[in-house]
């Protein structure tokens, strides 16, 4: 008798009965499920595929994982052990495809990187090349 149970799937429930969420079929971290009452919930669209979800998910995690890289080499940079806004925001700026991305997105407690306006500096500081370029004409 005991060498009949020993044939058995095992203790618990067998293997077919085992619930895998949509996030570990796909294979990321972030919640597919969630994403998908969200993307239902927001009214975006009168009916939502069940790859839409996964799409996004894979397509938000793979966007954090790059700027959590970015900003953690700009944090070891800096000397750092935590990832500040300042880091985010400096890691945004510095890569060309992210600041297209992000480029009208602004980042709570973190400064802006130094870019001021030719207009704004004083006269002496405008550059002396444009002004006597413009005297030889």
């Amino acid at each position: 008798m005991s060498s009949s149970s020993s044939t058995k799937a095992g203790k618990g429930k067998s293997r077919a009965s085992t619930a895998i969420s949509r996030s570990r079929r796909a294979g990321v971290q972030f919640p597919v499920s969630r994403i998908s009452h969200l993307i239902k919930d927001g009214n975006y669209a009168e009916r939502v595929s069940s790859s839409a979800p996964v799409y996004l998910s894979a397509v938000l995690e793979y966007l954090s994982a790059e700027v959590l890289e970015l900003a953690g080499n700009v944090a070891k940079d800096n000397q750092k052990a935590r990832i500040l806004p300042r880091h985010i925001v400096h890691a945004m700026r510095n890569d060309r495809e992210l600041f297209t991305l992000l480029e009208n997105v602004i980042i709570a407690d973190a400064s802006l990187l130094p870019n001021i306006d030719e207009d704004f500096l004083p006269e002496e500081e405008k550059g002396e090349g444009k002004g006597s370029a413009s005297e030889e004409l």
